[in-house]
This record gives structure tokens, C-alpha cells and sequence, in this order.
């Protein structure tokens, strides 16, 4: 189906004028490479966030929900 509308395009021969864009063509490309720069950059500020703080170890709550079945005998 998609070759006959392709060979009934070009059959055709009609000279169609493209879209009319709203800004020229690289300033959509520029636009696009800002946008991804930025959320870039965001993504790389959140990178730290582990290690803003010591590791503590984590205590066995007998009171927890879900309780952790591997806590290695600590707690009660």
C-alpha cells in the first residue's frame, strides 16, 4: 500500500511547496541542542546526592511492615 502512494507521488509530478516554518532551519537544530544541554546539566546536578552524607548503618525496627528478613540477628 505505502509503495502505490509512493509511486502515485511521484506519478504525479506535481511541484508541491514545502510547509512554511516559523524561523529558519538551524534554529530549530540550535533550539533542540539548548534544550537537551540544559536538561543535561540537570541531570548532572543531581549526581551528588549520595554523597552528601555518611553512610549509617540501618537498624532492625521490630515495628517496621515489612519487616527486612535478612537484618543478620540485630534488633530484637
Amino acid at each position: 500500500m505505502l509503495l502505490q502512494q509512493i509511486a502515485t507521488t511521484i506519478a504525479e509530478g506535481g511541484e508541491h511547496a514545502p510547509a512554511p516554518l516559523w524561523a529558519e532551519p538551524w534554529v530549530f537544530g540550535v533550539s533542540i541542542f539548548a534544550i537537551l544541554l540544559v536538561m543535561m546539566f540537570i541531570t548532572l546536578s543531581y549526581s551528588n546526592l549520595g554523597n552528601r552524607h555518611s553512610a549509617t548503618e540501618e537498624h532492625a525496627d521490630p515495628h517496621r511492615q515489612h519487616p527486612n528478613k535478612h537484618d543478620h540477628g540485630q534488633g530484637h
